[in-house]
């Protein structure tokens, strides 16, 4: 018979549902219509009549009224009554005596019988009985037969379980369509070498990998049919994507059905264009359920604003839902605040729990107060976690007791890991051993991440290598032509670099371009270089501006720059200020290098000479 048994199912929690496809009336009145004229056939003896009624009574949840029209239907041999006579003891609390009956009926061919009974010896631990069950209910094509047969293999470790969850998500299942998701998203992520988290969701799929593409199509499924997770998911993988308006559309419809991590999520996309305001209403939401991340955000927020009470509050909050974050974000609140004492305290707890910035922290601390000694473990235990500033600062602290070899070893396991200061300090090692090449490797990586003293060592390493041109070379001039050390320079020059800027300078002077040199050399002397403002006064000497060439060679020389004093003693000497070129004479040949000392001297005796006359 083609009765109401081959429409019914279960729900996982073993409720009476229609299945998917079948979209439930909502008009009343039609709905007690058709009851009542259920009533009048299931009187007259309709089979089916009593079967659909029976149906409908306990899908009401009226139990008394559908259990006699079932039990009739039953009798009469309708396997989908035998069905729901099944649900109905089972939420009565009689569940033997359900199985029996869902035995009947899935003897006689129901899917969603054999389903049932397949969870009842699940239930029991009858695992061979409860496979027998749920696969005769998957072959048949019903979904949450396929769904849990496929739970029921993967738990086992079988193989088998992927082709039957697949065929739960084609079916329809939206839990099934999740976990397909879910697996097909870490088998991407192990096929690339990638893990981590974004905005507590942790799936780190490569776009464009075709694991990745086929988990993105089920999260949207599940994500359609109001799977609350799957949301999440697929607006975290629109989020890396870029396409932030929808990721917002998939986070905000997880967030309304209750997904914390969601709410989080999208209180991050609100603050990353520029509206706190609602980016804090939504970790409020969030934090309030228990989310640990929401709550550190809302933390640094009030943090930001000045309030830290309230901030130490959210920070405590989110220490209490497990997240070590808060110790550590409570650390640095009151390192900020001058209480080193309780930031030591917080920072060891979020250590000791294996948060590896806090270590780093920690070490920083007692390494402030003088404690090489305490600190080193824990610059230790952070970098053997993975952070690169620990690794860095280890190198350091080696670096300070003359263990060069270890601190390099450190060094070297920072800039893997993309520390810029890390690859400058390798790179100006292996220069020193000879390896030219090693260094300009590592010097290329610091110059790259924003190191202006990697990028002036590295134009210097590109320096040395350039042949010397002859003046008497024919060929096209090259002189407006930068080479890649010039580039170099000029990129550490305008990061403040006061050796790039002089030696950007001679570059421009060298070209014969004077107010170019002039500016550098300018900027260097300003900046507090010696030899910016003895350059800077060489050029403005042969621009016929002495008294001002003068001013710059005076401070050149106060800083301890002999060629400077020299020429000052000979300006000096010019205007018939004997005794004050005396004195600079002095103070050159006091300053070197030894060919200044020879003239300084020479002139220091002349001078004198002339003074005693």
């Amino acid at each position: 018979m083609n009765v109401m048994g081959d429409k019914a199912t279960l729900f996982e929690t073993g409720r009476f549902v229609q299945p998917s496809g079948e979209e439930p009336t909502h008009d009343e009145a039609a709905e007690a219509a058709e009851e009542a004229r259920r009533r009048l056939q299931a009187e007259a003896g309709d089979v089916e009549s009593m079967s659909v009624l029976g149906a409908m009574l306990l899908r009401r949840g009226d139990l008394d009224g559908a259990e006699p029209q079932l039990r009739a239907a039953t009798a009469a041999g309708d396997r989908a009554a035998a069905n729901n006579l099944g649900v109905l003891l089972h939420q009565r609390g009689y569940p033997e005596e359900a199985a029996g009956w869902w035995r009947i009926a899935a003897v006689a061919g129901s899917a969603a019988a054999a389903h049932a009974l397949g969870r009842h010896h699940r239930e029991r631990g009858d695992e061979p009985a409860a496979e027998y069950w749920l696969r005769q209910s998957a072959e048949q094509g019903h979904a949450l037969g396929a769904y849990a047969l496929a739970d029921l293999l993967e738990h086992r470790g079988d193989t088998d379980a992927g082709q039957w969850m697949r065929a739960a998500a084609e079916r329809g299942h939206r839990e099934a369509a999740y976990r397909l998701a879910r697996a097909l998203d870490r088998r991407a992520a192990v096929s690339e070498g990638e893990t981590g988290s974004d905005n507590g969701v942790d799936t780190e799929t490569p776009a464009g990998a075709p694991d990745a593409d086929e988990a993105e199509q089920w999260y949207r499924q599940a994500a359609a049919r109001g799977h609350r997770r799957a949301a999440l998911h697929l607006g975290a993988i629109l989020e890396r994507r870029g396409e932030l308006k929808e990721a917002g559309r998939w986070y905000l419809t997880s967030a309304k059905d209750g997904e914390a991590r969601a709410a989080c999520a999208l209180g991050f996309l609100l603050r990353d264009a520029g509206d706190t305001e609602s980016a804090a209403v939504w970790w409020l939401r969030a934090a309030q359920d228990g989310d640990g991340n929401a709550a550190n955000a809302l933390g640094a927020l009030h943090a930001e604003r000045g309030e830290t009470q309230t901030a130490e509050r959210w920070y405590r909050a989110a220490m209490d839902a497990g997240d070590d974050n808060g110790a550590y974000n409570l650390g640095l609140l009151c390192a900020e605040q001058g209480r080193t004492a309780q930031a030591e305290q917080w920072y060891r707890r979020a250590a000791y729990a294996g948060h590896r910035e806090a270590a780093n922290a920690l070490a920083i601390l007692l390494l402030q107060v003088g404690d090489t000694s305490g600190a080193e473990p824990w610059f230790s235990k952070a970098a053997e976690a993975g952070s690169v500033d620990a690794a860095f600062n280890l190198g350091i602290l080696y670096a300070g007791r003359g263990e060069d070899r270890v601190a390099l070893r450190c060094y070297e396991q920072a800039a893997a890991a993309g520390h810029t200061e890390a690859a400058l300090q390798v790179g100006i090692a292996r220069l020193r051993e000879g390896d030219e090449a090693t260094a300009e490797r590592h010097l290329r990586c610091a110059a790259g991440g924003g190191s202006a003293e990697a990028a002036y060592r590295l134009a210097a390493v590109l320096d040395a290598r350039r042949p010397a041109v002859s003046e008497h070379e024919l060929g096209e001039s090259s002189l407006n032509v930068k080479t890649e050390c010039e580039e170099w320079y000029e990129r550490a020059a305008t990061q403040g670099h006061r050796r790039a800027q002089v030696r950007v300078g001679m570059l421009a002077a060298a070209r014969g371009d004077v107010v170019e040199a002039a500016r550098w050399y300018r900027a260097a002397a300003e900046a507090g270089s010696r030899n910016g403002a003895f350059n800077l006064g060489l050029l403005l000497a042969r621009e016929g501006s002495e008294p001002e060439a003068a001013v710059w060679w005076e401070r050149a020389a106060d800083a301890g720059h002999g060629r400077a004093a020299l020429r000052l003693a000979l300006v000096y000497a010019r205007r018939g200020e004997l005794a004050e070129g005396q004195l600079w004479a002095d103070r050159a040949v006091a300053l070197g290098p030894a060919e200044v000392t020879e003239r300084a001297g020479r002139l220091r005796d002349a001078l004198r000479e002339e003074l005693s006359a």
